[in-house]
């Protein structure tokens, strides 16, 4: 069982939000199914209408998402973030002076302590770095338990920016789920989602933060692979060896139609489709027509070695 629970808030009194809410149901809807329409995640979305996300609200539906033993647990949260003496916190519709909200040490107390396998906390709010960074311990040193993994939209002393559509941190995320993030056989983790955020904002813009005490990366989602996982099981075929330089002529090449090899062309679309992939290259060649045609040959790239490896031991 894999539960959400997606939270965007844009009615605060006296300091409206505009993409809270539209960044939560977009979130929301990515996160239900896989790309194929398979479930995914069982999402519960919660889009606060004025002064009904309180305090007391917000804290049952962490505490509940959290305290069963699912296999992932996944909070996300767009709205406003706010830092004093005592830490940070996840901002609430009844809000004041003294008493801000959900402290996001309270947050992380109930990752850490949850049943779920996967336990993933995205945060989209100003000042959200300090979830995972105690108030206790000065936000020098993280304390992140077993199983947990925190995504914030920025460092603790920094806003998170909005757009005219939205959250900037969630649009690329949103991007992200979308495939952007997806690994060659189309699987989503924490660490890609954050890989490909980090990429996409400069030095001088926010960055975002990534935590994680984990001993694998959980797929978030998964949309569809760039490459079958059938043609991929095939490297170890073509290449007996890691090393091996498979050779090429031109009867792998159909364009020559009167010397052309039915069962060269058919294995040398599969090589195509790894070198599309960046998995194999050709040598002395910069196409692998050329490569063909000129008999020459190819060979594996440094990630076409890793999943040669994956597939030579099985794990694929």
């Amino acid at each position: 069982m894999r539960k959400a629970l997606v939270i965007g808030v844009n009615d605060y009194p006296g300091s409206p939000l505009s993409g809270c809410l539209k960044d939560a149901s977009r979130v929301a809807c990515l996160l239900e199914r896989h790309f194929d329409g398979s479930l995914n995640y069982h999402v519960r979305l919660v889009t606060a209408p004025p002064e009904s996300l309180t305090r007391s609200v917000l804290r049952r539906l962490i505490e509940e998402l959290f305290e069963a033993p699912n296999d992932s647990a996944l909070l996300y949260f767009s709205g406003h973030g706010a830092i004093t003496s005592s830490g940070g916190y996840v901002v609430t519709q009844d809000a004041k002076k003294y008493d801000e909200g959900i402290s996001m040490d309270d947050i992380l107390k109930f990752a850490n302590n949850s049943r779920a396998r996967d336990k993933i906390v995205i945060l989209d709010c100003c000042y959200s770095g300090s979830l995972g960074s105690p108030s206790i311990t000065g936000s020098n040193i993280s304390l992140i338990g077993e199983g947990v993994t925190v995504l914030t939209a920025c460092r603790r002393t920094e806003y998170a920016m909005e757009a005219e559509d939205g959250g900037i941190f969630t649009s690329l995320l949103i991007d992200a789920l979308q495939g952007g993030a997806a690994d060659l056989r189309g699987n989503i983790t924490p660490g890609g989602l954050y890989s490909y955020i980090d990429e996409a904002l400069g030095a001088w813009e926010q960055r975002p933060l990534f935590k994680t005490n984990v001993s694998r990366f959980t797929k978030i989602r998964k949309v569809n692979p760039e490459i079958s996982t059938e043609i991929i099981q095939k490297i170890v075929e073509y290449f007996p060896d890691y090393t091996y330089c498979f050779p090429l002529d031109p009867t792998f090449e159909d364009t020559n139609v009167d010397i052309a090899i039915a069962e060269n062309v058919k294995i040398f679309k599969d090589l195509q489709k790894f070198f599309a992939v960046g998995l194999v290259r050709p040598v002395d060649e910069e196409y692998m027509y050329f490569a063909a045609m000129n008999s020459k040959s190819c060979k594996l790239t440094a990630m076409g070695h890793q999943y040669w490896r994956l597939v030579k031991e099985n794990k694929i």
